[in-house]
């Protein structure tokens, strides 16, 4: 597993990034489309998708001199039905990150063509795969209600987020493992390097834990944009929450507090799906959105942070505040590892789901 000295330390290739405007489609009149769509790049919704659309997709529509669709939310199912179906409707799509490891074993998804993705060559290897690249870094942290505690009075661990005699009040969490095993097992004082690879025994040590806080856990978030709306109204006196969505929530100055300390860190991954009738299109735009110009833009946006190092760099002190990838936040967190993820909610997902219903 990536340590996160090596890979705060992992220093950009510095080779020049390939221009995408090398990988540009002919320019003229916009190519007709096969299936009589448009070129369609699926992502989760909200801040996510708003951040992709400006930084990604809107440059890639005048430098492909094509038409985009922007769709949400992304479904894992979804995609792998249209596969099997030989009806796909979405061409390029940002899956999060153990999608990647499931479709590639299921063949859903197309590999990645490292000749057209050749940017792809500037990215620390954690974030380079077979089947899927990612294009821009969060995490999951724990927040809370500035009213229930007050600054940093908020629990700074997840053995304080366990922690209900001490640190009262309704609990929330994601409704899948995802992102809950690395939770649980960080409450229960097993270590970042003894976390991985997932097991039997670990997987049910993580459900036991999580069963011990399921009694305070009034809300199991689906979306993104439910726990800083449950903090901000005070329903929730502290929640796990995307970054993106929190950073968002907070330049509207909602009343929430945060951490980095116990933060999750993740990717999200873009990934081709199998049979798309616009594959080396999708393979261009995915190029594209590795560029340095592309990546900066991030820093702009203030959502979620760039994957290429070079971008990062780029960032003012007030913007690194934000960067999963900024030295000083990245220190107290977790490197969230996706295939492992999929292990865990491929294999114990009916474990998981009886401690919810029990």
């Amino acid at each position: 597993m990536l340590t996160r000295r090596r890979f705060v330390g992992t220093a950009g290739a510095t080779a020049a990034i390939a221009g995408a405007s090398a990988l540009a489609l002919p320019t003229g009149p916009r190519r007709a489309h096969a299936q009589g769509r448009p070129f369609t790049f699926c992502s989760w919704g909200g801040a996510l998708s708003a951040m992709e659309k400006e930084a990604f997709m809107d440059p890639a529509e005048k430098l492909f001199n094509v038409k985009v669709t922007n769709a949400s939310p992304t479904a894992q199912a979804k995609i792998k039905a249209m596969v099997e179906a030989n009806a796909v409707e979405w061409d390029l799509v940002d899956v999060g990150g153990r999608s990647i490891f499931i479709g590639r074993d299921q063949n859903f998804l197309e590999p990645i063509d490292y000749k057209i993705v050749a940017n792809a060559k500037n990215l620390d290897k954690r974030w380079v795969h077979t089947h899927g690249v990612y294009t821009s870094t969060g995490a999951t942290l724990i927040a809370w209600n500035d009213k229930a505690f007050p600054g940093d009075k908020g629990p700074q661990s997840w053995k304080d987020f366990w922690d209900v005699k001490n640190l009262p009040g309704p609990r929330g969490l994601y409704k899948l493992m995802y992102y809950n095993y690395e939770a649980a097992m960080l409450a229960a004082g097993v270590k970042e390097s003894e976390m991985y690879p997932v097991t039997p025994e670990k997987a049910k040590q993580a459900i036991a834990k999580m069963a011990e806080i399921k009694p305070h856990v009034k809300v199991w978030w689906t979306a993104g944009a439910q726990p800083p709306q449950l903090l901000s109204s005070g329903e929730l006196a502290a929640c796990s929450v995307w970054s993106g969505r929190l950073f968002d929530a907070l330049k509207e100055k909602a009343p929430i507090g945060f951490t980095w300390k116990d933060g999750i860190a993740w990717g999200n991954a873009w990934v081709v799906p199998k049979g798309t009738p616009h594959k080396d299109l999708a393979m261009k735009i995915l190029n594209s959105a590795l560029t340095d110009e592309a990546q900066t833009r991030l820093l702009g946006i203030g959502v979620y942070g760039p994957v290429l190092e070079s971008a990062a760099k780029k960032a003012t002190p007030e913007q690194a505040k934000q960067l999963i990838m900024y030295p000083d936040n990245l220190k107290h967190m977790m490197l969230l590892s996706d295939e492992q993820a999929g292990v865990y909610m491929s294999k114990y997902e009916e474990d998981w789901n009886k401690m919810l219903l029990a």
